[in-house]
């Protein structure tokens, strides 16, 4: 798939590592190219861009920033209407510890609301960066899940195949109003990360109970 970037931090630089192993031709973009082309360079099918028309030729544009930002950055990549636009945002205070949005909306919705014409998937916002990087293996049998909602079937069922692409385990999350559920997950992840200690290298899964 021809995928752009937009972000080059360490979800964009991640998503940029784990694209490129993975066969998929990337562009990448940022407010800094400097910072782009230095991640770029590290890579195989990887080209640095400047953020006007990033999203060009683009199938699916992955929106690797902060969420206070996804909106303006998206706007900046060019014309967006048809696209698959993946939202890995969990709309966070400035001290981690709570979410700004919730119960009635979500930053995936909100986003999709600014953005009409295209075809927002929430996903990815409950994986940490160290472990989007490092690969979806934990050992012992166990794939990391990447959680996938959206109201667009066919959007949905284009990022599922990119999550596969990339080793994780894709889950259907349902619709879009879902990721009202699945960014409290995220905030929750970020919390036994940093609030309790337990590092990054960690991500939620449900377990499935055998059938005796």
């Amino acid at each position: 798939m021809n995928i752009t970037v937009i972000g080059a931090g360490n979800m964009g630089a991640s998503f940029v590592k784990q694209l490129s192993k993975a066969g998929h031709t990337v562009k990448v973009t940022a407010r800094d190219l400097a910072k782009a082309e230095a991640v770029a360079a590290q890579y195989d099918n990887v080209t640095a861009v400047a953020g006007d028309n990033a999203a060009s030729g683009a199938d699916i544009v992955i929106a690797a920033t902060a969420y206070k930002d996804a909106v303006s950055a998206l706007q900046a990549a060019g014309n967006l209407s048809g696209k698959v636009v993946i939202d890995i945002s969990n709309p966070v205070a400035d001290d981690f510890m709570s979410l700004t949005l919730g119960h009635v909306t979500s930053a995936a919705e909100e986003i999709s609301r600014a953005l009409p014409e295209a075809r927002v998937v929430k996903a990815f916002n409950t994986v940490f960066a160290q472990v989007l990087g490092g690969g979806a293996d934990f050992g012992n049998g166990v794939t990391v899940p990447v959680f996938v909602a959206s109201d667009d079937d066919a959007a949905k069922a284009t990022v599922t195949e990119l999550v596969q692409s990339l080793g994780f385990k894709a889950t259907d999350a349902g619709g879009l109003v879902n990721a009202r559920y699945l960014e409290p997950l995220g905030g929750l992840n970020i919390y036994f990360g940093y609030g309790a200690g337990l590092g990054t290298d960690i991500a939620p899964a449900w377990l499935h109970k055998s059938a005796s």
